[in-house]
């Protein structure tokens, strides 16, 4: 039967981010705060009498969470429900299932790379009916509601069978249990050659998938091992666990160290990659090098003739403000737009929406194109294979040759994560007070042309999103940019990016960090990094 409950006071700091609502798990786990966010989306998303998907990484607190959901849905008239089996649906996948079957939009629960288990980090977001993470107006309608919230609808009933496919109705609403692979695995044979990808796997060619313990070991192992037969254990930390087996589910330099060292010495294998907690970040690795995942997205869109959809060329690419200038350098040689975004992956959704681009990326570890709405690390990966089947080249020659070709933007990230939130703002209004003193000034010998605050307005829809990023960009085409960042849970991140291009093949190979020591320098003299934070040296480095 259907119960209405009161809903207690809202919270304050209920407002979703780019990402959707993340928060620790304890947060989650207090009275009445999951049923008060999604009665929130029911009442602002017209999802009465329609479809909606559900799935997540599998992390603690997911299957509860579908529980509570599947009730709410159900007491709010949705007609029917698809759901992961066993909880269990990669982000990339979830919009995907959105898409082939024309669904009114989905519930995605997650916190991406964070840790997991009872004193881990939780998530939920909402994605529209194109498949892709909700706008900013959804967002603010789904938080202004939340505010205003009295009551939720859900219905007294017990927890339902969420490991077995099969379907059944829960009061008036029909639940399908899917199996959480098999739309997605279909989608990526239509993506690729699996069958010039199951060649190269069938020769000497070693490589290893970390899947971190978390939602892409199954995709991993029906699509890598089974279908384009990459030997059993190629696949490593395949088995989803709810604390990711103690790990951080960040495929990074430090976050996946082992990996990195498979790669290393007289041994190394010829490719490895990682994916991250939820499915739609990746690390690509060859023999002795780190692809960056901005020149990861140059180098694909640079040889987007290698993959089925797109050996006629590609309309464009898009890339978050923060990411390298390297994609905009393929963008120019082969005549093609090239449009800088905020972050996020919903500022990608109107462009390829539109038709107008075909690949976009993130430099933080986020790479995808038009065949689903997310990021989606696993199709990165396959790219990555299906390129080097084509080209029958190591990973390091393809990217030092790109290199010779388009220039080497060295490039950085310096994260320093949970300084207090008070102290980084401060750093930023700070910093943004001195704009107009620092463009077209001089700074240790270093000219600036233009130090702004990065604001984009939507070329599809003219909305205007601003303050997005401090942007320092010098006469010699480096960058220095400065952002906060709203995917941590505890106090703020503060990432600072840094860029410099390199056009001389002779100069390409130097170490990246003392090629951009200048740059770090004068990025903590600019913006007293030290000074606001506290901290002498950032948390990580990728």
């Amino acid at each position: 039967m259907d119960v209405i409950k009161t809903a207690t006071t809202p919270f304050p700091d209920q407002k979703p981010g780019t990402s959707g609502l993340r928060k620790q798990v304890t947060v989650f786990q207090q009275a009445h705060y999951l049923e008060n966010f999604v009665q929130s989306i029911f009442d602002t998303q017209r999802l009465a009498g329609g479809t909606l998907v559900i799935g997540g990484d599998g992390r603690f607190y997911n299957r509860q969470a579908i529980q509570v959901i599947l009730r709410l849905a159900a007491a709010n008239g949705v007609a029917k429900c698809l759901v992961g089996q066993g909880g269990i649906l990669s982000t990339p996948a979830v919009s995907c299932v959105i898409r082939k079957y024309q669904t009114n939009g989905g519930i995605i629960l997650s916190a991406s790379h964070n840790p997991g288990g009872p004193q881990g980090d939780f998530g939920i977001k909402f994605n529209t009916d194109n498949g892709g993470p909700a706008p900013e107006k959804v967002t603010e309608a789904i938080y202004q509601r939340s505010l205003a919230l009295a009551e939720y609808r859900t219905l007294d009933t017990e927890d339902v069978d969420l490991d077995t496919i099969e379907c059944f109705n829960l009061g008036g609403m029909h639940v399908e249990i899917i199996d959480p692979v098999s739309d997605y695995a279909e989608l990526m044979a239509e993506q690729f050659d699996f069958a010039a990808i199951r060649e190269l796997l069938s020769g000497d060619f070693r490589m290893a998938f970390d899947a971190m313990h978390a939602v892409t070991g199954p995709y991993a192992r029906r699509i890598i091992e089974e279908q384009l037969g990459a030997p059993a254990g190629t696949v490593l930390n395949g088995i989803p666990l709810e604390d990711f087996g103690g790990g951080h589910p960040d495929p990074n330099l430090a976050h996946a160290a082992e990996l990195v060292a498979m790669t290393q010495g007289d041994d190394a294998l010829d490719f490895a990659a990682a994916s991250d907690g939820d499915g739609d970040r990746n690390m690509i690795l060859g023999r002795n090098i780190f692809v960056t995942p901005s020149d990861s997205l140059a180098v694909l869109a640079a040889n987007a003739d290698a993959f089925p959809p797109w050996r006629n060329g590609i309309p464009g690419i898009a890339r978050s403000m923060p990411t390298s200038q390297a994609a905009d350098r393929v963008a120019e040689k082969l005549d093609i737009p090239c449009f800088e975004t905020p972050t996020g992956w919903k500022f990608f959704g109107n462009l390829l929406d539109a038709g107008r681009i075909a690949f976009c990326g993130e430099e933080s570890f986020g790479t995808g194109s038009s065949h689903v709405r997310e990021k989606d690390g696993l199709w990165a990966v396959l790219a990555w294979l299906n390129l080097l089947a084509a080209r029958r080249r190591p990973v390091a020659d393809i990217v030092h040759a790109h290199w010779e070709t388009f220039g080497r933007n060295y490039y950085s990230r310096h994260d320093y994560e949970g300084v207090d939130a008070a102290s980084a703002e401060t750093l930023m209004t700070t910093l943004r007070a001195r704009l107009g003193e620092l463009s077209g000034s001089t700074i240790s010998g270093r000219s600036i042309r233009l130090a702004d605050d990065f604001s984009y307005t939507d070329p599809i829809d003219g909305s205007v999103s601003a303050h997005q990023g401090i942007r320092i960009l010098f006469e010699d085409g480096a960058r220095i940019v400065f952002r906060l960042s709203g995917t941590g849970t505890v106090g703020a991140t503060l990432r600072v990016y840094l860029e410099s291009l390199e056009t001389d093949p002779a100069r390409q190979r130097e170490d990246t960090q003392e090629t951009l020591a200048d740059l770090i320098r004068l990025a903590d003299e600019i913006a007293a990094i030290r000074q606001h934070t506290g901290r002498e040296q950032p948390d990580v480095i990728t």
